[in-house]
């Protein structure tokens, strides 16, 4: 599933990575691929920052706002009903939004 373009929370720091390949395992949303022995993202419109990657990856090379955001708006929309609101079209990015 892909969310709202350009709108994830997520963050890499490649300079952090050491290719141990975690992220790439434990991302439901297959988000990373392997280059060059290191990890890469490879889909970043279909993160859900849900923060996996981030609490499994031992060198700090990720960052994830989890439970935040658009991704997560998305959802909760599809789960309870209504319209997906991250407060867009209010002018502000509130929760890591847009």
């Amino acid at each position: 599933m892909k969310y709202l373009s350009g709108s994830a929370s997520i963050e890499f720091f490649p300079d952090r990575c050491t290719g141990c390949g975690m992220c790439i395992e434990v991302c439901p949303h297959n988000v990373f691929i392997m280059l060059d022995g290191k990890a890469s993202v490879h889909d970043r419109d279909s993160c859900m920052e849900c923060g996996a990657c981030a609490n499994n990856c031992a060198f700090n090379a990720l960052s994830v706002a989890k439970g935040v955001g658009c991704a997560t708006a998305i959802i909760n929309s599809m789960l309870y009903g209504g319209e997906p609101s991250c407060d867009c079209n209010s002018g502000g990015k509130k929760n890591g939004c847009c």
